[in-house]
């Protein structure tokens, strides 16, 4: 070393060598400055340099790797939506709406543009081994003006009509035993039918009970509550083209067997399509009997607007009944059917509706009442 403050001419000439040193390496580009490995070469390491090129000696640098162009041309990158096929805005907007795969659609457009016919045109291929649709398993069958007025009628009385129900059992024993006696003794001019008697019994029932044979009305902006002097029972009668009321009028005022030959009468020009519109609208009170089939044992009925009630009555069955009160011993079989009175609550209070079916229930297990 020099000191300080003295003169350094006689060390101009003074190099590393002249001391002993080892010369600088020399210095690499700085593309094999990026090359080299961070490890030492004698870490004993794999990856390190020395390893790598075993062949040469640790003071032979390693040439440099050839450059090499980039693939790039030089174009900016694309993204997803760039690089959607060439189509309008609108065609765009369609695809994206039907689900279209805009990739499968041939434009017809100027130089191959997508338009919005294309779009609206596009089939889709089907692929091998697709499944193919199942074929339709169902049938669409146009809904009459008939029934189209039953669903508007049924659907207007269920949702203004606030229905409540009242059910009982009537036993029916003693009313068939009449019937038989009276078709018996006939000799072939009418017949009676369980139902016959039902609708002489609603007709008795409504004649006590004379708010059930009523009708919510509203006159000239004024609501009344019409209570009907006669009892015009209308009866459910299936038919081709839908459900159909006609009505047995003054039924209060008949005899059974001008009741059953009424019935019978508007339920064939009923299924037949031959009744007058005065004989099918208007009534007040209406009974639903689906009897003939052995599996309804009960069932509630949408009550007929204008009306206030409607009796469902169920079929008719066997039951095992004690044989008296007093201890005796033993059952007997009575026959028995369950009946459901459909009243409006606006016209019809509950405890009302309940007396109603009390008087039914009366004058059914007593049918010789009928008879007076």
């Amino acid at each position: 070393m020099v000191e300080e403050g003295t003169d350094v001419a006689p060390f101009e000439s003074f190099t590393l060598d002249d001391a002993g040193g080892e010369k600088a390496p020399p210095k690499q580009d700085s593309k094999e400055e990026a090359l080299e490995s961070s490890e030492p070469p004698d870490t004993g390491s794999q990856t390190s340099p020395s390893t790598l090129d075993s062949g040469k000696s640790e003071s032979e640098p390693s040439p440099a790797p050839e450059s090499q162009e980039s693939d790039s041309t030089g174009g900016r990158l694309q993204t997803s939506l760039d690089r959607q096929p060439n189509a309008s805005p609108s065609a765009k907007a369609l695809a994206l709406e039907k689900g279209v795969p805009m990739s499968q659609v041939k434009g017809t457009g100027p130089s191959g543009r997508i338009t919005r016919s294309d779009i609206e045109k596009f089939q889709p291929t089907s692929t091998p081994g697709a499944a193919a649709a199942p074929a339709a398993s169902y049938e669409d069958i146009p809904a009459s003006s008939m029934r189209k007025t039953i669903a508007s009628r049924l659907t207007q009385s269920f949702n203004q009509n606030p229905h409540y129900f009242v059910s009982t059992t009537l036993s029916v024993t003693k009313l068939l035993k009449l019937r038989q006696a009276l078709n018996a003794s006939a000799a072939g001019t009418y017949k009676l039918s369980l139902n016959d008697f039902l609708i002489k019994a609603c007709a008795i029932a409504c004649t006590k009970i004379p708010a059930v044979n009523s009708s919510w009305r509203e006159i000239a902006g004024q609501v009344v509550i019409r209570q009907h002097h006669t009892v015009d029972v209308s009866v459910a009668v299936a038919t081709p083209i839908g459900l159909m009321t006609p009505i047995v009028r003054n039924v209060d005022a008949l005899g059974l067997e001008r009741i059953s030959a009424a019935v019978k009468d508007l339920g064939r020009r009923a299924r037949d399509g031959k009744l007058k519109p005065e004989e099918y609208q208007g009534g007040t009170f209406t009974i639903s009997n689906m009897g003939m089939n052995a599996a309804v044992e009960r069932f509630t009925a949408v009550i007929n607007p204008p009306q206030a009630g409607i009796l469902a009555v169920g079929t008719t069955r066997k039951v095992a009944v004690p044989k008296g009160a007093d201890g005796e011993e033993g059952v007997e079989w009575d026959e028995q059917i369950v009946v459901t009175g459909s009243f409006d609550h606006k016209v019809v209070d509950g405890a009302v509706g309940g007396e109603w079916v009390r008087e039914l229930k009366r004058v059914v297990e007593n049918p010789l009442e009928m008879m007076l």
